[in-house]
């Protein structure tokens, strides 16, 4: 069996955190089966659904890597692929279903409809649709329609239990009675959600349906659909839900959700991937940081979990930062550059100067934006005064410190030098040490406080090396 799976976003709106999460599964499944991924929009909300959206979701996708192999945008051997070009066969197949005796035309008005619905809230019962359609025969069905009169098209819901099998769930059993007969075919002529994904998914091939949690509900109707046409269902799998950490379904109010908005922030793409992946689902070698290519051929079902995933913005923000850390010298140069502002003295450095301070900060951002905080306080003459600072300048040891040093900075001036390098930081250090007799904390928060203007920071011997010696001469 070749392996087809489908991400089905509606345009509506931006690609939202858990729709990405979604593709992104599929998409893995298939890479690792060998099979093929497929974009299918369901656009039939025309009120609601924008061609801009469409364009949009398509262009997050592809910026998180994940291409599909067959789309509207691509083409392929089952389209069309948006769901509005479909219609045609939705009604085909709708009319073949109450020619079986599977449906029928329903004539009841939207306000019988909500009254129905009233009464049976007051009494506490399930609403359900009564059947005052079912019996009407067909062809006072066609005469009513015939002479204008507006008719949606019911599915007959046969009285009985379901059960399916669920990549995640396991044995999921939907007792008889859960739903009434239930609308496939609006009156405007728009088919609705559970039919049109039914038709899609058995005319598109698909064996695999990775969805999230919520719509696991949606299985009974469509399962009802399946039997009706005598077509074997897809295999399911519903993933958890994505959850915010007040344990509430994953929305607005606990930030941003949509991948735009992640996107113009900064994080890398494959960060996120990354991260997404690790909601409801468990690398078999249990590691946190990995790529997409690292999965395919590990990626299975079989590692999906059962419970909520909670969104932590923290954890994705570390993410970021260890895929930064990752990165060698040429891609971080790649990508920095993009960040850091065109009048920044980083970009008139030598390569290998940027490779240098690149790799000494990268272990302490998340976003690439936050080299620029670093770079300036390389650069800067300002001398930071606070509490800690103080108190270092306040020892007696420090200023005899700043006198040698400001004493061998100016030497290395005068003869033209411009940085100075790691071995002259040690020789300072021993000198310091050897002559001056001062040790431990004295000497290394001394030497820092008055050769950095500040009381942390890296390494020395790594950060003066970076610095200008006329940045040096003027802090001192």
């Amino acid at each position: 069996m070749t392996v087809r799976v489908r991400f089905a976003p509606s345009p509506t709106g931006y690609l939202h955190i858990g729709g990405a999460r979604t593709a992104l599964y599929n998409y893995l499944f298939a890479k690792s089966k060998g099979g093929t991924y497929i974009l299918r929009i369901e656009d039939t909300d025309l009120e609601r659904s924008k061609k801009e959206y469409e364009e949009l979701q398509i262009a997050d996708l592809k910026w998180l890597g994940i291409e599909h192999n067959e789309g509207p945008d691509v083409g392929g051997p089952y389209g069309p692929y948006r769901q509005s070009e479909r219609l045609p066969i939705y009604k085909t197949h709708a009319e073949k279903l109450i020619e079986k005796g599977h449906a029928y035309y329903c004539f009841c008005t939207p306000e019988e409809l909500e009254a129905k619905k009233e009464i049976a809230v007051r009494e506490s019962r399930v609403p359900q649709y009564d059947g005052k359609c079912r019996n009407i025969k067909f062809e006072e069905a066609q005469n009513r329609i015939s002479s204008g009169g507006p008719a949606s098209i019911r599915f007959k819901a046969p009285h009985k239990a379901y059960v399916f099998m669920d990549g995640v769930r396991d044995r999921v059993v939907f007792p008889e009675g859960m739903v009434g007969d239930f609308v496939i075919m609006r009156s405007n002529g728009l088919p609705v959600y559970n039919y049109c994904c039914v038709i899609d998914d058995w005319l598109m091939k698909i064996t695999h349906v990775i969805r999230a949690e919520e719509h696991l509900p949606n299985t009974l109707r469509q399962l009802m659909l399946y039997e009706a046409f005598e077509v074997r269902p897809p295999e399911f799998a519903h993933v958890s839900l994505l959850i915010g950490k007040d344990r509430q379904k994953l929305s607005k109010r606990h930030g941003a959700t949509s991948v735009a908005q992640y996107k113009e922030e900064s994080y890398l793409p494959e960060a996120m991937c990354n991260y997404l992946c690790l909601l409801g689902w468990s690398h078999p070698g249990e590691v946190d940081i990995f790529k997409k290519t690292d999965l395919v051929g590990v990626f299975g079902i079989e590692r999906f979990q059962k419970a909520a995933a909670m969104f932590d913005l923290e954890k994705l923000q570390w993410v970021n930062g260890q895929h930064i850390k990752a990165m060698n010298a040429q891609e971080l140069i790649l990508k920095a550059k993009e960040f850091i502002p065109t009048d920044s003295p980083f970009h008139r450095q030598s390569v290998e100067w940027q490779e240098k301070c690149l790799d000494l900060f990268k272990s302490q951002i998340h976003f690439f934006k936050d080299f620029e905080t670093h770079i300036a306080e390389i650069f800067s003459r300002e001398v930071v005064e606070n509490e800690k600072l103080v108190e270092i300048n306040s020892w007696e040891t420090t200023p005899q410190i700043r006198q040698y040093l400001k004493e061998e900075i100016k030497k290395l001036k005068d003869s033209g030098v411009t940085f100075v390098n790691e071995l002259q930081i040690n020789q300072w250090t021993e000198h310091i040490k050897g002559e001056l007799k001062i040790k431990g904390k004295p000497l290394f928060m001394g030497m820092r406080g008055v050769l950095t203007g500040r009381d942390h920071g890296p390494e020395l011997k790594f950060l003066i090396p970076l610095t200008p010696i006329e940045i040096l001469a003027d802090r001192i």
